[in-house]
């Protein structure tokens, strides 16, 4: 398993928009992909559970990614998050 670090910085957060980006991202990759957001992990390949979760701007969130190609998807997770989810 590995996992990084980030902050949510797009100003809207972790809304439907960026919830489908990031899962249509994530799902490209066969290995688990988590967030643990205030000590509860959420299935990031699910768009229902991401924006349930209320990340806000700001929110500092753990990604972690465990399977096969986990490091490319832990990148992929990371770089698309730094970039502002696609706002």
């Amino acid at each position: 398993m590995v996992s990084a670090q980030v902050k949510i910085i797009n100003p809207q957060g972790m809304h439907m928009r960026p919830a489908q980006l990031f899962v249509t991202k994530m799902s490209a990759f066969p290995c688990d992909v988590t967030i643990v957001f205030k000590g509860t992990a959420i299935n990031a390949k699910s768009i229902m559970h991401l924006m349930a979760a209320c990340m806000k701007q700001g929110s500092e969130i753990e990604v972690q990614c465990s399977g096969e190609q986990e490091e490319a998807a832990l990148a992929a997770a990371v770089e698309l998050i730094e970039s502002g989810l696609g706002e």
